[in-house]
């Protein structure tokens, strides 16, 4: 485990008070608006530690772009996310996780992990389209 450094606590300070996920680059301008002199690389470096720590959720945005958001749930679990707000809900996938596991099995690959992440329009958004 990583020491707990004022940047890194000002990361994970920053990252609770958004709901959706987020990019470094957006964190780390909401961090200089409120006066942090933290540097963009140790932004990058404090949320991989706390994704890799399971204390942030990870994913790649539809461009390719990493994105996080502050981990609410324990244990592996996967997301719908709205492409316009970025509304998330965390949901458990029981049908996946037979499926991956299925797969893997089939192929003669063990220890096998995966990462699903749905990505559409929420009630909210869709009803604004």
């Amino acid at each position: 485990m990583k020491r707990n450094t004022w940047q890194r606590e000002a990361v994970r300070e920053a990252l609770a008070t958004n709901e959706g996920f987020v990019s470094a680059q957006s964190l780390h301008n909401e961090l200089r608006d409120h006066g942090s002199s933290i540097g963009l690389a140790t932004v990058y470096r404090a949320l991989a530690d706390l994704a890799t720590e399971g204390d942030a959720d990870s994913l790649q945005s539809p461009d390719g772009e990493a994105l996080y958001r502050a981990c609410t749930t324990s244990g592996h679990h996967h997301h719908l996310i709205c492409r316009r707000c970025g509304l998330t809900v965390e949901i458990a996938a029981d049908d996946v996780e037979q499926w991956a596991q299925r797969v893997a099995s089939d192929h003669g690959f063990t220890d096998a992990r995966h990462v699903v992440d749905v990505f559409g329009l929420c009630a909210t958004c869709s009803l604004a389209s």
